[in-house]
């Protein structure tokens, strides 16, 4: 064989073998998304339908209500997770990155800060993402305890065990949290496949035996329920809607998945097997309308009974692990942006970065599912707290992407406000119907996102207020290289770095130190740390050094809201644009402030609860990896 001939070979075997690495990797990425992104909705079939007949709003299981119902779950499905999320929500994010938060930044770095209604739109985004918090929390109760609900199936005595069971697996989950989903994150996939291989089994077993039921899939059966049943039809909706809930988690998991494996696992393989099993489920009322205490475990026979409780309290253990995952990721966006103080977040997987666990949230999460299941007792009564939460985030998601649609894509109002309006009237309808349950349980994650909108806000505002007292009480960089200057103070062998929110001005910590000791080092490094509206910044990118003169320097770090800054691969990085130092021996110069509220900008409440906060943040230190050894604070006493 000839060089030409050998060379054609080649370049065949590397067209062939290119597509079959990139079908591989979709296929783990796929698999990996379905135990991650799809394990709140893939888990919804437990508790959606019963609800709309034992629940609040019961209604009565005559054969067109059962069918109406059914076919108003298929067209959710169809208008919310696949037409609203997968064709278009989707559409929106910031280098790969999806969620709310992600949305909001992306609304506030379009639309002009002297637009009077950007922060009306900013602060839609944040209770937005407050309400994903009340969501963390009652997923992991419901989702759980609807399992465990099913061993009364098996015998009745065992019922006073279920709470018990259910309060010990939430904690077990959050106990070893810690440990990461590393180790674990490859056996989700597949279990999940068994899990809605199985559900979509034993729904098509019941289709098969009432065909009847598969008029469900026409729209008008749905429209005919909600004119006979009226008010009440109304209500069922708050049920229906719970076939939905997990939606978010697709565009908010976009970023560790990409867009392809997300959709084309929905429409071929999670989709069909979830819509099986709720047509099943009718099947099985139109066959047993007496049966609506548990129509899911009433598609499995006897035998299978037990083997289904430990496949569904495994699948809602992913399902929880993946809302609880999501709520840390969150958190650290929050951090990024600036509307959250600094918390201990440790990571989880050296290859994964996305894969972190932060104490504090996890914590909160599991005394709260912990209470939850105590104090509501049934997943049937969480159920009445379910779904405002959510139906909150969509609606504001809805808005939200319509600013997105008309200033960064420049669609026509015609087109992104005829779009919006038909995924505004789904939204507003299951946002109204959920409300109706504010009295029964609802209130709950409308109190928790107030409680986490407002420490957001304040935290916010108090680093605000923060900025302009410190910039108030120290001198720009020019001003004071004229003076030293002009006053060269004595100057040391060694090296300093001082860090700043304000690269314009001197660091309060600088100024005392040299108005106390009299001495500056022979070489200085002033740190700002920004975070931008991008998930990672590029290494080349990520640090920017200046040469200001008589030993000092100016070093700007950008990061994008999912990397954690450290000192360690700054200064690596530094070196790389000039800077000399020795991250190991500098000494490094913290501002401490003691905030006195009263006085300030602040209003005093506000003032006392972004003082507490601050003391109870995680101090810079342990924050952006410094030696505590190498760590000398400077006190300064601020009014707020």
């Amino acid at each position: 064989m000839n060089n030409a001939e050998d060379s054609q070979l080649k370049d065949k075997q590397e067209t062939v073998q290119r597509p079959n690495a990139k079908n591989l990797e979709l296929a783990g990425l796929s698999l990996a998304a379905l135990g991650v992104v799809f394990g709140d909705l893939g888990t919804s079939p437990l508790y959606a339908i019963r609800e709309c007949f034992t629940g609040e709003a019961a209604i009565h299981p005559l054969s067109a209500n059962v069918i109406g119902i059914v076919s108003l779950i298929f067209w959710a499905m169809t208008i919310i997770v696949t037409l609203k999320y997968l064709i278009f929500i989707l559409r929106a994010d910031n280098q790969g990155e999806g969620g709310v938060l992600v949305l909001t930044s992306l609304v506030a770095s379009i639309v002009s800060k002297n637009k009077s209604n950007r922060w009306l739109l900013i602060a839609m985004g944040l209770f937005g993402a407050s309400l994903l918090y009340g969501d963390g929390m009652i997923t992991p109760a419901i989702s759980v305890l609807s399992a465990v609900e099913g061993l009364e199936r098996v015998a009745p005595g065992l019922k006073p065990f279920i709470i018990p069971a259910t309060v010990t697996i939430l904690a077990l989950l959050c106990v070893l949290q810690y440990r990461g989903t590393a180790s674990i994150g490859a056996l989700f996939g597949p279990i999940i496949v068994v899990w809605m291989v199985v559900i979509g089994s034993f729904g098509l077993n019941a289709i098969i035996k009432r065909p009847d039921i598969l008029q469900a899939l026409f729209p008008w059966h749905g429209i005919k329920f909600l004119v006979n049943n009226k008010f009440h039809g109304f209500l069922a909706m708050g049920s229906v809607f719970l076939c939905v809930t997990g939606a978010e988690a697709l565009y908010a998991d976009l970023g560790h998945f990409g867009k392809k494996p997300i959709r084309i696992v929905w429409l071929f393989f999670a989709m069909p097997m979830l819509l099986l099993n709720y047509f099943g489920q009718g099947a099985f009322l139109l066959e047993n309308p007496k049966e609506t205490f548990h129509p899911f475990y009433g598609l499995v026979p006897n035998w299978f009974v037990i083997p289904m409780v430990i496949l569904a309290t495994m699948a809602t253990v992913i399902a929880s692990q993946a809302v609880i995952s999501g709520a840390y990721s969150l958190t650290r966006q929050a951090m990024q942006y600036g509307y959250l103080p600094r918390m201990r977040i440790l990571h989880t997987s050296q290859h994964h970065v996305g894969q972190i666990y932060v104490p504090a949230v996890n914590w909160f999460l599991m005394i709260a599912c912990i209470g939850l299941v105590l104090g509501f007792k049934s997943s049937s009564r969480l159920a009445a707290a379910y779904g405002v939460a959510v139906t909150g985030t969509m609606l504001i998601s809805s808005f939200l992407f319509y600013r997105v649609a008309r200033e960064r894509w420049r669609w026509s109002r015609l087109i992104a406000g005829g779009i919006v309006c038909m995924f505004l009237i789904v939204d507003i309808t299951f946002f109204s119907a959920n409300m109706t349950k504010l009295f029964n349980g609802a209130w709950f994650p409308l109190v928790i996102a107030g409680g986490i909108f407002l420490l957001m806000t304040t935290w916010k505002k108090g680093r605000e207020v923060l900025s302009a007292e410190l910039k108030s009480r120290t001198v720009s960089f020019s001003d004071f290289m004229k003076t030293i200057r002009s006053n060269p103070p004595q100057r040391v062998p060694g090296q300093a770095v001082f860090m700043t929110g304000n690269p314009e001005i001197v660091p309060p910590a600088l100024l005392k130190n040299l108005s106390q000791n009299g001495i500056i080092h022979s070489q200085v490094a002033i740190l700002n740390f920004s975070s931008k509206d991008e998930p990672r910044v590029p290494d080349e990118e990520k640090v920017k050094v200046e040469e200001l003169g008589m030993g000092f320097h100016r070093v700007q770090i950008s990061h994008g809201y999912m990397e954690s800054p450290s000192i360690k691969k700054t200064f690596e990085l530094a070196r790389e644009k000039g800077l000399d130092f020795d991250a190991g021996k500098a000494c490094f110069f913290l501002g401490r402030e003691k905030l006195l509220p009263g006085g300030g900008a602040m209003k005093p409440r506000f003032a006392a609860l972004f003082a507490f906060m601050s003391r109870n943040a995680q101090d810079a230190t342990a924050f952006y990896e410094i030696p505590p050894e190498q760590v000398m604070e400077v006190g300064v006493q601020l009014k707020i």
